[in-house]
């Protein structure tokens, strides 16, 4: 079986993590992780983390896209082009799955990264739509959070969020969110 990413280069049989033998490609580094391995280990090693907890982990990581990343791959399996999925770090990074016989592959650091935040239980979620939905919305939050501390400083923007979260608990919260929108309302 060929690297996805290195044809020339064998894959190799190797444990990534205990109960879990994958094809490893001792070139560039990447894991091939065939689908019935990953879900005879998945069973025994249940997703805990929610999906927000971990979207959140994300968006703050720093992680440094292996260089063979932006290549496109073929199944080492069964020769399908494998699809990808974006991965919201601060610079995205992409697994790739093959939609055919369901192996993922993981370019060098990724699994890693995977492991770090909770998401190499349920790798498969990445490539629903819901989830990258979620992962946009999650990204786009970090975005306007950060937003608010480089316009208003660190210190005026943690007291905004605590008010924020202040209001979002109190029963009548929303009355004094529009009493602040008006009074920058002026035409």
């Amino acid at each position: 079986m060929q690297c996805p990413k290195d044809r020339k280069v064998e894959l190799i049989d190797r444990p990534l993590i205990e109960q879990l033998t994958v094809k490893h490609c001792p070139e560039c580094e990447g894991h091939w992780i065939p689908s019935l391995a990953y879900q005879t280990w998945q069973a025994t090693h249940p997703q805990t983390a929610k999906d927000t907890e971990i979207l959140d982990k994300l968006v703050v990581l720093s992680g440094e896209p292996a260089p063979l990343d932006a290549k496109a791959a073929f199944c080492p399996e069964c020769g399908t082009y494998l699809a990808r999925a974006k991965v919201s770090l601060k610079t995205p990074i992409y697994l790739e799955r093959c939609l055919s016989c369901g192996g993922f592959w993981c370019d060098r650091g990724e699994w890693e990264i995977l492991e770090h935040v909770g998401l190499h239980r349920s790798i498969e979620r990445l490539f629903s739509s819901g989830w990258q939905a979620l992962a946009r919305e999650r990204e786009q939050i970090a975005h306007e959070r950060q937003a608010m501390f480089d316009k208003l400083g660190p210190d005026l923007a943690t007291r905004i969020f605590a008010l924020a979260e202040e209001l979002d608990q109190h029963p009548h919260g929303e009355f004094a969110a529009a009493y602040l929108i008006r009074q920058f309302d002026h035409e």
